[in-house]
């Protein structure tokens, strides 16, 4: 039986596809805090600023391709049963290969009702526009997790962290709660691999390899390490 191999990745590995935070954007957002345009509140006062500013990460996203860390996890799944939780709102898991993704921070390619958060829509190309609705007549709104706003996914992403056979941390420091806290959830003897160029926290009394790497560089030395457990 195949061991349970479960990944959290966040916006370290996207970066090494060219994908920008909004820090790093710069131009128009420079003038702009995060919350003005990812938050209940900017939907409510501006938004037509908050359409263009996912439309434009929309369209980066689209030319923008998995990189050897991405291609790398989905390698994993020949000889693991890999379920990745991201905290990135990108595809580009799912465009490596990856066929268990959990997004955390919900999707950037989809958009969903003001009324009913049931209904979530594909978005045919980057537009989001003012004036696009759902079958209920309800305008529609990013499918993403803005600030202030529950992580609906948490409770699943607890569970799939709580039966891991081996855990994989890569592209994040830990410091975005409340995914940085599914450490909590691994089970004691499971090992825990973390690829991260710089210094992370890590639960002390918790046995863990650091790869002291960037995403798609630590990917090879992950692969080997992964070897011992096939």
């Amino acid at each position: 039986m195949r061991k349970k191999l479960v990944v959290l990745s966040g916006a370290g590995i996207s970066a090494e596809s060219g994908l920008k935070t909004f820090r790093d954007m710069g131009g128009l957002w420079e003038q702009y805090d995060v919350t003005q345009v990812a938050s209940p509140e900017a939907w409510e006062t501006n938004r037509s600023l908050v359409l263009r500013f996912y439309n434009e990460r929309r369209k980066q996203l689209l030319e923008a391709k998995p990189n050897a860390a991405h291609l790398g996890l989905a390698e994993l799944e020949k000889d693991f049963d890999v379920q990745i939780i991201t905290q990135n709102v990108d595809d580009l898991h799912e465009r490596a290969g990856s066929t268990r993704v959990l997004h955390l921070h919900g999707e950037l390619r989809k958009a969903r009702s003001t009324v009913d958060p049931d209904l979530v829509y594909e978005i045919d190309g980057w537009e989001l526009k003012d004036g696009d609705i759902c079958e209920k007549g309800s305008q529609l709104r990013p499918h993403v997790v803005w600030f202030g706003e529950p992580v609906p996914a948490m409770e699943e992403a607890a569970r799939l962290a709580a039966v891991a056979d081996l855990f994989v941390v890569i592209g994040t420091s830990l410091n975005v709660y409340p995914a940085a806290g599914l450490v909590f959830e691994i089970p004691a003897s499971s090992p825990v691999f973390l690829i991260d160029p710089g210094e992370v926290f890590f639960p002390s009394g918790r046995k863990f390899v650091h790869i002291r790497d960037t995403a798609t560089r630590g990917m090879k030395t992950l692969q080997e390490e992964l070897r011992k457990y096939v």
